[in-house]
């Protein structure tokens, strides 16, 4: 008899505002200009599957309230490595930005996290998009902070040049 995989054990972070996208021990910051408008950029942050074409590290995610979306949405995204986040949108401007924040996760991972996409239209139907990934890490982990910063930062540029191609190829298609 086969048995169920084991629900993860959540913790609770703390639930941070927009402030934290200052504040945040530990700030990742890129950008990346893409040939497509923020209203089609918006549409692909909508697309649950579309997470896991360009964001290696996330294996689901699932929509936990009701289209259409808004401040206080939430939203549960699968990790690789059984890392998971049940989320809340704190920012939900279509074609101008989108944050959100973990208000659980499981036990190991970050006592805050937040990310935050700004998107800025400039010319020829293509959008600036800046990406904020800000976090508080336990332990060993937050006392790291400049390692994982430069680690993180690198993850991030490769994984929003994959946002870039994916909206890109899907935009012409």
């Amino acid at each position: 008899m086969a048995t169920a995989a084991a629900t993860p054990q959540r913790i609770d972070c703390d639930r941070v505002g927009l402030d934290f996208f200052v504040t945040a021990p530990c700030r990742v910051v890129v950008a990346e200009l893409i040939a497509a408008t923020p209203e089609r950029i918006f549409d692909v942050f909508r697309d649950a599957d579309a997470w896991t074409r360009w964001a290696f590290p996330i294996t689901k995610v699932e929509w936990t309230s009701p289209f259409p979306l808004q401040v206080g949405s939430t939203r549960t995204v699968h990790m690789r490595g059984g890392m998971v986040g049940w989320e809340e949108f704190i920012a939900w401007d279509p074609g101008r930005r989108m944050a959100f924040r973990f208000n659980q996760t499981v036990a190991g991972g970050p006592t805050a996290f937040a990310e935050d996409y700004v998107l800025a239209p400039v010319s020829d139907g293509r959008t600036r998009v800046q990406w904020t990934m800000a976090m508080d890490l336990p332990g060993a982990a937050g006392r790291a902070v400049p390692v994982t910063r430069v680690a993180m930062r690198r993850l991030n540029a490769h994984m929003l040049g994959q946002f870039r191609r994916y909206v890109e190829r899907s935009s012409s298609g």
